[in-house]
């Protein structure tokens, strides 16, 4: 089971690595722990956490709150506030950011385990959508929507680029049968010519995100999806 990636902002360094013990205890994965609005949205940008545990009272300009505002316009990460402030003032603003949780300092262990799991659970369901019936089976738990365009692996949507997606589709419409290289080429770039390499990496980012058995080449002809319909 892969782990959650957590990141700490927190500008007391005694009191980061204390939660950073507390957290690989509990079996999570620790991405980063920053001090300030800086570095903050820098390990946002490079580690794409899961969940962020954000310290209100941060060194230099922002503070965690207005961390938290600039982090959600670049993802939607979930946000657990650690703080020792519980004025209605700052609680107010902390609700404004729709946190996961605000927990008081000095807070427990199974407090920070609950309010992570909670996180979790949030992001799961959110991402989730249920497979209908026009979705096409392409094996191993992957599903396609041919309508709107989106892949799924047990439910969670997959992210595809616009080629990537174009790619899948026409695949999925051939119904196992090959689509030759050249063919491809004029249906995903129509306006323009490419060489052979720009589909060849295509072809590779698609199969990296199924599982490789789907797609099958055959050499200097084109490729199909593995005969399962």
């Amino acid at each position: 089971m892969t782990k959650a990636k957590i990141l700490i902002v927190e500008d007391e360094s005694i009191v980061a690595l204390d939660i950073k013990h507390a957290l690989q205890t509990l079996g999570f994965k620790v991405t980063d722990c920053v001090r300030n609005y800086t570095r903050a949205i820098k390990s946002v940008k490079e580690a794409r956490p899961d969940i962020i545990l954000m310290d209100i009272n941060l060194d230099r300009s922002k503070d965690g709150i207005e961390t938290a505002k600039e982090i959600q316009k670049i993802e939607n990460i979930p946000i657990i506030y650690l703080t020792a402030f519980s004025d209605e003032k700052t609680i107010h603003r902390a609700i404004k950011t729709n946190p996961i949780s605000y927990l008081i300092k000095p807070f427990k262990r199974d407090e920070l385990n609950s309010s992570i799991l909670l996180g979790l659970y949030k992001i799961n369901k959110s991402n989730e959508k249920i497979i209908s019936s026009k979705c096409v089976e392409l094996g191993f738990n992957y599903y396609y929507d041919l309508e709107d365009e989106i892949l799924f692996y047990d439910n969670v949507p997959i992210k595809l680029s616009i080629n990537e997606r174009k790619l899948l589709s026409q695949l999925v419409n051939a119904k196992g049968s090959i689509i030759t290289f050249r063919e491809l080429e004029y249906l995903i770039w129509p306006d323009s010519p490419v060489s052979d390499s720009a589909l060849r990496t295509l072809i590779y980012r698609l199969r990296s995100k199924l599982e490789y058995r789907i797609i099958e080449t055959v050499p200097s002809l084109g490729c199909k999806l593995t005969p399962l319909f």
